[in-house]
């Protein structure tokens, strides 16, 4: 690489020029980093704001072939700034207790800290410039000559300071310090992991990536505002086409502008998503709601729970509160396909609980589109295990629909697992549907209470018992709102159902009102409409 003339195009705007400065520089700018804050995440870290500002300021920068030791000067200044953050000055590298890495068995995980601990405590009773020749050599193997660049020193200093520093290892030591710090290397598509902002508006970010480096749902990016000295952490909540990204800010993102770097953080955002930062989310990403006198008119999604107990507004926005091992994405999915190919939008509003595993690889392997096809808008934000409770996802003022899935029907088979109890639709609330319609939902409920929980749950001991008749009438419902799913066929073995909300209407008042008292609770499982269901009883 003409380091020179690449620097120059890369001050002119040119980001590809960029990156490949980066693919160079990398792992010299860890290693540097690492010699300063004594942390291997926050090291990495450090290199991804550091590339940011460096970006920022490349058009100042007035001697291209200079530019190994000013970004060193970057930084050394970032660094230093996580430092005084982070008040670590006084804190030796063997407070290092956790570090970047992938997750092996447990007794394995422990083995690496200890190494890793044993490693960093090692290199920081090196003095300051071995400790710097020592992190930057065993950092991907960087050359003497790569070292004396970026230093800015003679290879011999570098040769002589090396050896120093061997000398000063033990050899077990030394094995170890390879070994760790090779693990522990940047990413290799750390390069591609710089985007730019197209457009910024009170909190909302689109952000322009490589298509083939993407970054996943709910991963962070960090976009470094040298104005307040500080970087802005952005989550991504939606994937768009052309190598665009969604993000939504979590910190105070007003001098953000279209034109501005960014990094992919590349980890996962743990952080469970606020009422308040949900409820601008909503608003920023739909628009404002119609005006309160403005018809609100039912979206059929032909699935029998949903359009009966939750039904979704046309053009409207739904929230899918999802627990751990409760289908979430497997509704999302479902939705998607049945309200794709027609004109009515729907935004969805998927909750997701943390998990390790990337979603998007997850919706790959499934064969599931990411979300986002036609009309229909999916967004994806962390949430915490337990959190959203039936009264929390009542106080969500900006959906007009709440889906909320229950692992505990899961646990009973009951497939989708959505909480007819605690699901809701501002439809139903505000009467905005058939008076029957709003009545026989209610009627349901109150049938489902003597059955379940809110929650999904079966009813607490010492609670007062329904009547043997109730009991088989809601466990009917129940029974009948279990549905088999398009995306499912390939695990369900079942082919997806259809049935229009007029068909499930007829069937749910009928099973309260008797008509099926002597129709097997097994034929209403898993099935269709009332046709499918005498069917399944053997009716003919």
């Amino acid at each position: 690489m003409d380091l020179e003339r690449t620097v120059r195009a890369a001050a002119g705007g040119d980001l590809d020029a960029f990156a490949e400065i980066i693919s160079r520089f990398q792992h010299m700018a860890f290693g540097y980093a690492l010699s300063f804050v004594r942390d291997l995440g926050q090291a990495e870290d450090v290199v991804q704001e550091a590339f940011v500002a460096a970006w920022y300021a490349l058009p100042s920068l007035t001697d291209p072939a200079a530019f190994a030791g000013w970004l060193r000067g970057i930084v050394r200044h970032r660094a230093h700034r996580v430092l005084r953050r982070k008040h670590l000055e006084a804190l030796p590298l063997s407070s290092a207790d956790t570090v970047a890495a992938d997750e092996p068995a447990p007794d394995r995980r422990v083995e690496r800290r200890q190494q890793a601990r044993a490693v960093l405590a090692a290199i920081g009773d090196l003095a300051r410039p071995l400790r710097e020749v020592v992190t930057l050599y065993y950092v991907h193997d960087c050359s003497h000559q790569d070292i004396a660049t970026f230093l800015g020193v003679p290879v011999t200093t570098v040769n002589n300071r090396l050896h120093a520093a061997r000398a000063q290892l033990k050899r077990r030591i030394l094995t170890m310090v390879k070994d760790t710090l090779e693990t522990h290397q940047l990413p290799d598509d750390f390069a591609a992991r710089i985007g730019r902002i197209v457009r910024a508006r009170e909190g909302l970010v689109e952000a322009r990536f490589d298509p083939l480096s993407l970054p996943d749902f709910l991963t962070e990016i960090v976009v470094s505002d040298d104005a307040r000295q500080r970087a802005v952490t952005l989550q991504v909540v939606q994937r768009l086409p052309d190598g665009v990204v969604r993000c939504v800010a979590t910190s105070p993102a007003d001098t953000l502008e279209p034109g501005m770097t960014v990094m992919s953080a590349g980890r996962q955002v743990q952080t469970p998503v606020s009422q308040e930062l949900f409820d601008r989310s909503v608003r920023l990403l739909t628009g404002p709601p119609a005006p309160s006198g403005a018809p609100a008119e039912l979206l059929e999604t032909g699935i029998k729970v949903i359009d009966v107990m939750c039904p979704l507004v046309r053009g409207g926005t739904v929230a899918i509160a999802g627990e751990l091992r409760a289908g979430t994405t497997v509704v999302m999915e479902e939705l998607v396909r049945r309200l794709s190919g027609g004109s009515a939008g729907v935004s969805l509003f998927t909750l997701a609980p943390w998990t390790p595993v990337s979603i998007a690889d997850t919706l790959r392997q499934d064969g599931f589109s990411e979300g986002t096809m036609g009309p229909v808008q999916t967004f994806y934000f962390r949430s915490e295990e337990g959190a959203w409770t039936p009264e929390r996802l009542a106080g969500l003022a900006g959906v007009d629909a709440v889906i909320r899935l229950s692992a505990a029907l899961g646990g009973q088979g009951i497939y989708p697992t959505v909480d007819p109890l605690t699901s809701r639709s501002r439809l139903l609330e505000a009467e905005n549907v058939d008076r029957a319609h709003v009545e026989l939902a209610a009627r349901i409920r109150e049938a489902l209470a003597a059955l379940l929980a809110p929650g999904g749950d079966p009813p607490a001991a010492g609670e007062p018992a329904a009547d043997a008749l109730t009991l088989e009438r809601a466990g009917k419902l129940l029974r009948f709102f279990a549905q088999p799913f398009y995306v499912a066929e390939p695990y369900t073995k079942r082919p997806g159902v259809t049935v229009g909300l007029a068909v499930s209407l007829r069937v749910c008042r009928e099973i309260l009102d008797g008509v099926h008292d002597s129709v097997p609770a097994k034929a209403f499982y898993f099935t269709g409409g009332l046709e499918a269901v005498l069917a399944s009883a053997g009716v003919p």
